[in-house]
């Protein structure tokens, strides 16, 4: 059964968050754009825990009975399940940084995404973490520990918790951030780098310039949309077949889907990872490097010249993560591990039709019209962007919005990529295009 999964999203209780992310508002919005199995997040605040915890285990429609570790909402259908998730942030020091050489230990902040196994174990955990840190004031804390530290305390309590690696190479929170970070797995998670199985991409990053680093052939390769609103749901994803719906599946599937472990013949019983669903990576906010307040934004090679100095303030620039891939590849891009999953490059639905339409905001009311008219007679946005014949959506969308989904399917974009901090901006058409009204022609 193909199921679509989204790992890492945030709840209202995260600063600079929507307050719509609600349970009941996450469970529809999985329905509108095709997610099967979502993620709770911030399962350490206890406010949000209490919603959680009023959620009911689902059971497995293999085996009938009982909880799996997903959970769903009361009186639902269950065909949205919730995986225990949480994002912390641990700020310590350790060793020297990207770059350094020598010197006092450095500081390090990182984003690690956590998947817990049941209800049980995420409470030992909560208890465990008021006592010792403030996890009341924001959904995702801060915690003063290592990640080798965070590790023993999750693994402690149960040996089924994963520690994912999220957005692993952005700037300033991030295990390879040019800003914090460290320059290889190992070096951050010390003797528990053997049960780490995943790492996430990030926003900025897609799997190709993942591919070019042979260390992480070891770790499956995930993404996750890192939601703060609604309409960010699944931006990014993970499409997983899989024989069983339960978290020991979502679990073993992550465990031996690595190129390296199927190298070796290892497969999970359960099913595997298929494919991911992937943001344009030079949209993402760290794609290139630069000064944001300066309006310099700059390739790694030009930032070689500059000699990572901003030319208008002379300060140090941003380093993002294309710079950063390249510092630690041992590979040339284009290369693809044996066994590795396949990706898809989306952009959300409601953004083509805005661009298509020629309108600033997705929000806007003549937007979500079209948007809510192609999901009603095409089904899931999702299914509408990856699966659904152009021919069917043409039945429906007009010409132009239909000209957008056929262009980024084939990847035909026009993209000024993001930097520090700033999102990149796509374009389906370009300016004579929009100047004759976008008459294209179709198919």
């Amino acid at each position: 059964m193909r199921q679509i999964l989204d790992l890492h999203i945030h709840s209202r209780y995260s600063r600079a968050c929507s307050k719509d992310l609600t349970l009941e508002n996450l469970d529809k919005a999985c329905r509108v754009k095709g997610v099967d199995i979502i993620a709770t997040g911030d399962f350490t605040h206890p406010a949000w825990f209490d919603a959680i915890n009023d959620l009911t285990p689902s059971p497995s429609p293999y085996k009938g009975e009982g909880s799996f570790g997903l959970y769903q909402l009361k009186n639902s259908d269950g065909k949205i399940k919730f995986i225990l998730s949480t994002e912390v942030a641990l700020i310590y020091k350790q060793g020297e940084g990207p770059g350094h050489k020598g010197g006092a230990s450095h500081a390090r902040r990182l984003h690690i995404v956590v998947l817990a196994p049941n209800i049980a174990a995420v409470k030992k955990l909560n208890k465990y973490l008021d006592a010792h840190y403030n996890i009341r004031s924001d959904g995702r804390p801060i915690l003063g520990m290592s990640a080798v530290e965070l590790c023993k305390i999750l693994f402690d309590i149960d040996e089924k918790f994963m520690v994912i690696p999220a957005h692993i190479w952005t700037p300033w929170f991030s295990i390879f951030g040019s800003k914090s970070g460290f320059n290889s797995v190992e070096e951050c998670f010390g003797e528990f780098t053997k049960y780490i199985y995943a790492y996430e991409t990030g926003l900025s990053s897609d799997p190709e310039m993942n591919w070019r680093v042979s260390e992480l052939d070891n770790f499956t390769l995930l993404s996750n949309s890192d939601a703060h609103s609604l309409p960010n749901i699944a931006r990014e994803a993970n499409v997983f077949e899989m024989k069983e719906i339960s978290y020991d599946a979502v679990y073993d599937i992550i465990r031996l889907n690595s190129p390296f472990k199927r190298t070796r013949g290892e497969k999970s019983k359960f099913g595997e990872l298929l494919y991911t669903i992937e943001f344009y990576p030079e949209e993402g906010m760290y794609h290139y490097d630069g000064h944001r307040a300066c309006n310099v934004r700059l390739s790694p090679a030009e930032t070689k010249k500059q000699k990572g100095i901003c030319p208008v303030c002379k300060k140090p620039l941003t380093i993002g993560v294309c710079y950063r891939v390249d510092e630690l590849a041992d590979r040339e891009l284009g290369f693809k591990p044996k066994h590795a999953a396949g990706y898809k490059k989306l952009v959300e639905l409601d953004k083509i039709i805005a661009e298509s339409l020629d309108i600033r905001s997705r929000s806007s009311q003549k937007v979500q019209i079209e948007y809510n008219k192609i999901i009603q007679k095409c089904g899931p946005e999702l299914s509408v962007l990856i699966d659904a014949p152009l021919e069917k959506i043409a039945e429906y969308a007009l010409p132009e919005i239909v000209e957008g989904i056929k262009r980024t399917r084939e990847e035909r974009l026009i993209i000024e990529p993001g930097f520090d901090g700033q999102y990149g901006t796509i374009k389906i058409f370009n300016e004579k295009e929009k100047a004759n009204n976008k008459q294209v022609k179709l198919f």
